[in-house]
């Protein structure tokens, strides 16, 4: 199976991780240009970042539910990115990956890569006893998705080029929800947010859910080759 990187940067601000990703990706890119028929190192990258809402590329500003002002004052900022998706909030407790990949190798389309991201993230809720499912008609991992009471888990959003991927998923561990209330997440109106820590009424370790998370992504790639 092809090698995949995991790596971890931290606590890191989300424009410095933007720019980082987007010089790795844009080099992946014109590797697989330039480079016909060689394999692209492929990585899978984990952080966390401050305070922070980010709207996607087609998304409605209007979901963002406050002002300059406001988001000064809770601390946090704003960025209009060019993932697919809509208004989604990151901050500290929060896994966030970006896996930079090159789908091709890994014989994924983009709708396949992202049912892969969001399987992984059922596997690993499953180890913790909390039961993940799909909601049909958007992406992402929700619990109760066919009830009044679902709420969302985990947001994914992607961009690719080329095959190759950059953003990606942002799973609420032990994030403050308090502050998706400033936003619609995702566009929704009529849709919750929850986390591990709400969900299991504890904290969870961070770091043991990043390893699951890639242990699994590693785990459904190999199922996928057999």
């Amino acid at each position: 199976m092809v090698k995949i990187n995991c790596i971890d940067w931290g606590i890191i601000d989300y424009k410095e991780a933007w720019d980082k990703q987007t010089a790795i990706f844009e080099k992946k890119v014109e590797d697989k240009i330039h480079n016909k028929g060689k394999s692209i190192e492929q990585d899978f990258i984990f952080c966390e970042h401050p305070h922070v809402y980010t709207l996607g590329l087609h998304g409605e500003k209007n979901n963002l539910l406050i002002s300059e002002d406001f988001l000064k004052k809770i601390n946090a900022t704003y960025y209009k990115t060019n993932r697919g998706g809509d208004i989604t909030y990151h901050g500290f407790g929060q896994v966030v990956g970006y896996p930079i990949l090159d789908i091709e190798q890994l014989a994924l389309s983009l709708k396949g890569y992202i049912n892969l991201i969001e399987e992984m993230v059922i596997l690993t809720m499953k180890n913790y006893g909390i039961v993940c499912d799909r909601l049909k008609g958007a992406t992402g991992v929700w619990i109760d998705s066919n009830t009044k009471n679902a709420r969302k888990i985990c947001a994914i959003g992607v961009k690719s080029s080329r095959f190759i991927t950059m953003h990606g998923f942002a799973l609420n561990v032990n994030t403050d929800l308090k502050y998706f209330n400033y936003i619609n997440p995702c566009g929704f109106t009529d849709k919750g947010v929850t986390s591990m820590e709400k969900e299991l009424k504890e904290k969870v370790d961070i770091n043991r859910v990043k390893k699951g998370l890639y242990e699994n992504f590693i785990k459904l790639l190999k199922e996928k080759e057999n």
